[in-house]
């Protein structure tokens, strides 16, 4: 059963490989090397993901061809959005929290590996109303 707590704990690993990553490759490199290297973490603790995953996007009921693409959609559950810049703006929440809700996913990380301290600066993590309606354990 899918709970808040499952996710919260599923939350902390994705975080936790988030860290391990920038603790490795350091700040200031491009986005996709961080991405590729989330690739190989996610894999290492079995987590399953999908990578630049393409979300279907409709308008007035007809499928828009806009090729949104999440970064990460960690087990059908937890997208995953990174980003490599000097500061986070209030689009990049919006554009994290947009595909979580596009997805139906109850939550959402939004991770900037530029930054010195990546738990205390470089992540914001969102809940969708599917989250909330969940059992809590």
């Amino acid at each position: 059963m899918i709970t808040q707590k499952l996710i919260n704990e599923l939350a902390y690993k994705v975080v936790g490989a988030c860290i391990e990553v920038h603790k490795l490759a350091g700040p200031g490199l491009y986005e996709q090397v961080y991405h590729q290297c989330l690739e190989k973490e996610l894999s290492l603790l079995g987590l399953k993901y999908k990578s630049e995953l393409e979300i279907p996007f409709f308008y007035k009921g007809e499928q828009v061809n806009c090729k949104l693409k999440c970064d990460f959609l960690i087990e059908d559950l937890i997208v995953l959005e990174l980003k490599s810049v000097s500061e986070i703006h209030q689009i990049h929440k919006a554009q994290t929290m947009n595909y979580m809700n596009l997805l139906k996913a109850p939550r959402s990380i939004l991770v900037n590996f530029n930054v010195v301290n990546l738990y205390h600066d470089g992540c914001d993590s969102f809940a969708s109303k599917i989250f909330k309606e969940l059992p809590k354990e």
